[in-house]
Formats: structure tokens, C-alpha cells, sequence
């Protein structure tokens, strides 16, 4: 009667938002506790994008080209977020962090897709 399905028992839900929301939280909350909610919480919003980038391209994740160009791509993103200033009006953080979320996603997305597609070449090459 309460037989469940064997293909049901395999996939399991992800949470994945969840669990970067979870993560993020706790630095969200630091820099609403010294007063920087804005900065905060456009950082929480490119951060987040940034992990679902890198979580859509994770089946790329033993190769080593993978992870430096992700430490690359984080090492250009602190520089460029102190060197931003952060309006301070009656304008939610959402309007301006939103936009640098979206752009940072496509970066980082295209970034990953070309370099796949560059190392991949390089290596079916090398293996012949």
C-alpha cells in the first residue's frame, strides 16, 4: 500500500538555494551588524549567483583548470567590490546588486563554458 517507487528513492530533492542562502546568511548578518547592510546584501546576491554558476558547471570540478579559474574570478571580484561605491539613499540594495548578480552569473558561466571547451580541445589533442 505504501510502496514507494525505486526510482523515487535514488533522486533525492536538492536544496540547493537553501543551502547557499544557509551558508551566506551568517556573512549577510555581519555586515548588517557593522552597519553596511547594503554592501551586504548586494555581496550576499553576486556570491549567491556566483555558487549557482559554478554549481550548474560542478561535473567539471576534478580538473584543476576548474578551480583556478574560479580563484581567479573570486580574486578580481574583492578589489572590484571595495572599489564600488555603495549609494547611500532611500534605494533598496536589491536595485543596484541585482544587476551586478546577473552580469557576474554570465561571466562567470561563459568563463567556465569557454574554458571547458579550450582545455577540452587541448586535452583530446594531447591524448592522441
Amino acid at each position: 500500500m505504501f510502496e514507494r517507487d525505486p526510482r523515487e528513492e535514488t533522486a533525492f530533492t536538492q536544496y540547493t538555494g537553501l543551502k547557499i542562502g544557509a551558508v551566506l546568511m551568517p556573512m549577510l548578518l555581519l555586515f548588517i551588524y557593522f552597519g553596511k547592510a547594503d554592501m551586504g546584501l548586494t555581496l550576499f546576491i553576486v556570491l549567491g549567483v556566483s555558487i549557482v554558476a559554478i554549481k550548474i558547471r560542478w561535473n567539471l570540478r576534478k580538473h584543476i583548470w576548474f578551480w583556478a579559474i574560479i580563484a581567479a574570478i573570486f580574486a578580481l571580484h574583492v578589489p572590484l567590490f571595495f572599489m564600488i561605491r555603495w549609494p547611500h539613499g532611500n534605494v533598496p540594495g536589491l536595485f543596484y546588486g541585482l544587476p551586478f548578480g546577473v552580469v557576474d552569473f554570465l561571466i562567470i558561466s561563459e568563463g567556465l563554458r569557454l574554458a571547458e571547451k579550450f582545455f577540452s580541445k587541448h586535452s583530446s589533442s594531447s591524448a592522441e
